[in-house]
């Protein structure tokens, strides 16, 4: 039987620690930044505050109940205006957003809260606010991210995420895990999940259920790199190494296909 050896983290030299560890220490920090941004994102978007699956659905479906300016009213712009004057747009809103009501109750809240970021001067990405003409293009029914959005946001997170658990991987490698199926598992799961990840945004368009499968492959992404992170970083520095491993320096065998 072929043996193949592999040399475990306590047994690298101090500057190959010291990468390993800086580098787990600034992905662990990005991710929980990118955490914090799906929430901030997503949440409320059904008018719960907490993160659910209708959330999903409507970033990546729309929302058949809803308009774009409802839609970002109930969700990351909540806090950019007092409830009451949330709920007159709401009001306007469900009676047909009729441009005769628009100047005498809407405006003077588009003035006052809106146009300093809504405005193309301030940022051409963002909707125009400043007059009916630009508002009444986010009165329209939400129908979520269109397909050009969804390709350009697809082939970042895939080379982005590629490039992030391929490091991870390669530095949970020197690991010592048993068995060795588990630790196979645990650096092909992230790459598999991505794929369902991003294939399940597209297909939420289809069928609003599959939003179910973002937040699974989410969730499985996320505890895998949270399982390689901890691992590596408790074998690098704290682990007590058995001496079947310290006897041979630091290689660990294994039995090809072990």
């Amino acid at each position: 039987m072929t043996k193949i050896k592999f040399i475990h983290f306590r047994f690298l030299p101090m500057s190959m620690r010291v990468l390993f560890t800086m580098v787990l220490l600034v992905f662990g920090t990005g991710y929980l930044m990118a955490m914090i941004q799906v929430w901030e994102s997503h949440a409320g978007k059904d008018g719960d505050p907490m993160i659910s699956g209708k959330d999903l659905m409507i970033a990546y479906s729309g929302n058949p109940e809803g308009t774009k300016l409802e839609t970002a009213l109930r969700g990351p712009m909540a806090d950019m205006l007092p409830a009451e004057k949330r709920q007159v747009i709401f009001d306007w809103l469900h009676a047909g957003a009729k441009q005769e009501e628009f100047e005498g109750k809407i405006n003077p809240i588009m003035q006052e809260h809106c146009i300093a970021c809504h405005n193309p001067e301030a940022n051409p990405h963002l909707p125009d606010l400043r007059a009916y003409e630009g508002v009444s293009k986010v009165t329209a029914r939400d129908e979520g991210m269109n397909i050009p959005t969804l390709v350009r946001v697809s082939h970042i997170h895939l080379f982005s995420i590629t490039f992030i658990f391929f490091i991870v991987g390669f530095i949970f490698s020197h690991a010592y895990v048993r068995p060795t199926w588990m630790k196979c598992v645990l650096i092909a799961a992230p790459f598999v999940v991505l794929i369902t990840d991003v294939a399940s945004w597209y297909l939420t368009k289809i069928w609003s259920g599959f939003a179910w499968m973002v937040i699974l492959s989410g969730a499985i992404m996320g505890m895998a790199f949270a399982t390689m992170w901890i691992i590596s970083m408790w074998q690098m520095w704290f682990w007590r190494v058995p001496e079947s491993i310290s006897e041979n320096q630091g290689e660990i065998p294994c039995v090809h296909g072990d």
